[in-house]
């Protein structure tokens, strides 16, 4: 047990991290990504499971579907604001390990709810609310691996640990539809439902949506276990993490990161539906899990690409790019008795799904170099002991404005598919949600440029 706290953490010490940190943060680093891969599968799993509901027997409508593809979101992002802070109380071993355990509480439950359709919708509701479990992980992983790696690759590290974490979304979407044509559980779990599809009678097992991730999450439960460590040094009570509330980059990165991951999470939960109100003589699960893919792989490239060109710059020009895809989506919708057009919809999907990756890296890069600059702004002067206590500080407020930051953006896996919702049930359509979220690109837009990316910014990043 000992062997797994660290006393003494110093990565930006260049002999340390060559002959000892780098292999120890490595570790950590990539037992951390299937952990919160899984995390994302299962937060994400009612955006594939709504679709089949009414196919097996569920008798809910498309405003109870947007609300059970919308709740994981807002319990994901309401656990976020508590986890954002558990790391540095608990160590980031014994976090990790605790909350990747967790998800076998809605992987089971959704299992054996789907198999019965007098399941009630309360029922449902609740296990919805319960896949919000995995959303609250993504803020303690990432505070937790901002503390092992030096300020000069902390881009690329919290972009793996994020994209590759991400692409639990994309991997569920596409995995989902294949496991429930299976028996693989049928005998430990019961017989199969009767799908009905245009007609068209098929045999499923819905109950593997949630089966087939209970090895997979204990496995990686006990590989952050035995294989993680917790950092004394970065231990801090929640009343020193919380003067981030008191900082004013805290909540400006909050907006933007809403913009990018905010973005990609719900669009990620609101796809599935939304194909399949728009274009109903499409099947939605064999395409929408392109755009979470898209989306989770670039991500690492948006914090190289902010490593090397600077984060504000690159987060500038991504919010434009939003903007105007999201423009080509509307473009493609069906309107005024035009069916629309799937193929272009789905390409400008799919471009939002890359300009959000590469938000999502390049914003979360952006964080780690404000707080340290402003620290060292405060340590100017003062002496080397002054100035190593600045970093130390900005080590923490980092960590804690990362994970409030992903708790504040992760409503917008709520918000996404919600507006969705309530945009076709008062209008028909989805366009006033969309020209809403165009609203909010140029709004983040604005706030780049002023604060960060323009000549003479007040913080430069």
């Amino acid at each position: 047990m000992a062997s797994r706290e660290l006393k003494d953490w110093d990565p930006e010490d260049e002999t340390f991290w060559r002959n000892e940190g780098k292999a120890i943060a490595s570790r950590n680093l990539w037992i951390s990504i299937p952990c919160l891969f899984l995390s994302f599968a299962v937060w994400m799993v009612w955006s594939v499971v709504v679709v089949n509901l009414e196919a097996v027997g569920f008798g809910f409508d498309a405003d109870k579907l947007f609300w059970l593809a919308a709740l994981p979101g807002l319990s994901g992002a309401t656990l976020r604001i508590f986890y954002a802070f558990m790391v540095p109380i608990f160590g980031g071993r014994t976090w990790t390990t605790l909350t990747t355990a967790s998800l076998l509480i809605p992987a089971v439950g959704i299992g054996f709810a789907v198999r019965d359709p007098h399941t009630s919708y309360g029922v449902m509701l609740l296990l919805a609310l319960l896949c919000g479990l995995g959303g609250g992980n993504f803020a303690s992983s990432m505070s937790n691996i901002s503390f092992f790696f030096p300020k000069s690759q902390k881009g690329i590290a919290l972009g793996l640990n994020a994209g590759l974490g991400n692409l639990g979304v994309s991997a569920m979407q596409f995995l989902v539809p294949l496991v429930i044509t299976t028996s693989m559980f049928s005998h430990l779990c019961g017989d199969p439902q009767i799908c009905i599809v245009k007609g068209e009678q098929r045999t499923v097992w819905m109950q593997n949506a949630g089966f087939v991730w209970v090895p997979f999450i204990i496995a990686a439960a006990l590989a952050a276990w035995f294989g993680m460590h917790n950092l004394a040094n970065a231990r801090a009570s929640f009343r020193e993490q919380a003067v981030i509330f008191r900082r004013k980059h805290n909540w400006i990165m909050c907006w933007l990161y809403l913009g990018t991951f905010g973005s990609f999470i719900g669009y990620s939960a609101g796809l599935p539906l939304l194909i399949k109100a728009e274009f109903p003589g499409v099947n939605p699960v064999q395409y929408a899990f392109l755009g979470p893919l898209v989306g989770a792989a670039l991500r690492p490239l948006g914090g190289w690409m902010a490593d090397r060109l600077g984060g504000a710059r690159v987060t500038f020009w991504n919010f434009i790019a939003m903007a105007v895809s999201v423009f080509g989506v509307l473009h493609y919708l069906p309107q005024q008795g035009s069916p629309g057009n799937f193929a272009g919809f789905l390409a400008m999907f799919i471009l939002i799904f890359v300009t959000t990756g590469i938000g999502n890296g390049s914003t979360f890069r952006m964080i780690p170099i404000i707080f340290l600059t402003e620290q060292q702004r405060k340590a100017a002067g003062l002496g080397a002991e002054a100035e190593r206590a600045a970093t130390a500080t900005a080590a923490k407020e980092a960590a804690a404005v990362l994970g409030f930051s992903s708790a504040f953006a992760a409503y917008g896996a709520f918000f996404i598919p919600k507006g969705f919702g309530s945009s076709l049930t008062l209008t028909g359509s989805p366009a006033a949600a969309l020209y809403g979220f165009v609203a909010f690109y140029l709004s983040c837009m604005v706030l780049t440029w002023y604060f960060y990316s323009r000549k003479n910014a007040p913080m430069p990043c």
